[in-house]
């Protein structure tokens, strides 16, 4: 197996950028995941690396090897579209067969490997089935096994599960992953769903408007984003990503939101680098900020009223309102409360971002 370099990656449309300047590393036997907004460049990532379109500026190497103008038939790839792509005429072992029928391979040796994949796959009893007759699954399981028969050096998945309802790509990001570690394949996986991304890849790539933003293991993605984009992006429910300034009150450091204040003093050492009055972005996750219950005598960081509740029976997501900005919180099950009732909100200060609201940039 090998690796995949990015190198320098720039791909126009006309006047329209769809990946700006990409470089990145896919180690070998890495499973990695391109994650990102519809549009954002992914996609078209995947399609450069396979040669199905040709790069602006920059190259793409396999291993050693400049591959940059390489026909898609000699790199060594395969890839499993998000439609499938299946014969309609054909049926599951004849689109299984399919690239080795292309490459003249011998009869008796089509049907060994075809049996091997089937196995492998658990679709033996499929293989006289048409593709209308086989599920969504089943479709992407005989799509998997045409991809896997070439064994080529690199495995390419674009949205191969998108298609598919919601219980059952529970149980096939397990196949994916588990099929991946056996191959020991390098793959690189293309989806918009962050569940997905995290659950599957060992590191994340994050792409926005075609430019990277951050490539990361899925834990240190969550606790440690890079920038506000990559913040409000990864997780469910969303980072509260609030504007704010920095203020000075009598020696004390406030993060002024308008509608709130946040005393972040005990963060001076790390802010005295900013100027008073930046503009900034406050950000903390639903599970790092705490709804005080009534008679709980401390004094909350600010006062807010409950907005919308949306019990989802572990836990309740709880809409705060202060002043025009909504705040996501988790709570427990049994939290109860009523629509526009007054609560004290206490924020975790050692887990909160501070970002720079021009750049984007994480400064805490």
């Amino acid at each position: 197996m090998v690796s995949v370099t990015l190198e320098n990656l720039t791909k126009k449309f006309g006047e329209i950028i769809a990946v700006r300047d990409l470089n990145l590393k896919i180690k070998d036997q890495e499973f990695l995941v391109l994650l990102g907004p519809s549009g954002c460049g992914k996609t078209t990532t995947l399609r450069l690396i396979c040669g199905l379109e040709v790069p602006t500026e920059g190259h793409i190497y396999l291993g050693d090897k400049d591959v940059t103008f390489m026909h898609p038939k000699d790199r060594k790839m395969s890839m499993v579209f998000q439609s499938y792509a299946l014969y309609p005429h054909m049926t599951a072992y004849d689109n299984v067969a399919f690239p080795l029928k292309i490459k003249k391979y011998d009869s008796e040796e089509i049907r060994k490997r075809v049996k091997g994949v089937a196995e492998l796959l658990g679709i033996e009893h499929l293989l006289d089935r048409k593709p209308r007759a086989l599920s969504g699954g089943e479709a992407q399981r005989v799509a998997l096994g045409r991809a896997i028969i070439m064994e080529p050096e690199v495995f390419l998945m674009d949205e191969p599960m998108s298609n598919i309802d919601a219980k059952l790509r529970v149980y096939l990001r397990g196949e994916i992953k588990k099929l991946q570690r056996d191959l020991k394949i390098t793959t690189i996986y293309v989806t918009h769903d962050q569940i997905e991304a995290m659950t599957m890849a060992d590191r994340v790539a994050v792409i926005s408007n075609g430019k990277l933003q951050q490539v990361s293991p899925s834990v240190e993605l969550y606790s440690n984003p890079k920038n506000s984009f990559v913040a409000g992006f990864i997780g469910s429910p969303p980072t509260n990503l609030v504007d704010c300034s920095l203020d000075e009150v009598d020696g004390r450091h406030l993060l002024n939101a308008g509608a709130f204040t946040l005393d972040v003093s005990e963060l001076s050492n790390v802010l005295r680098n900013r100027t008073t009055g930046s503009e900034l972005i406050l950000g903390f996750r639903p599970e790092n900020i705490h709804i005080l219950k009534k008679g709980v005598h401390r004094k909350p960081d600010f006062v807010a009223s409950v907005f919308i509740l949306e019990p989802l029976g572990l836990e309740t997501i709880v809409t705060l309102k202060a002043g025009d900005k909504l705040i996501l919180a988790r709570a427990s099950s049994d939290f109860t409360a009523n629509i526009g009732d007054q609560v004290g909100v206490e924020v975790d200060k050692q887990k909160i971002y501070i970002f720079d609201k021009k750049t984007g940039e994480r400064c805490v």
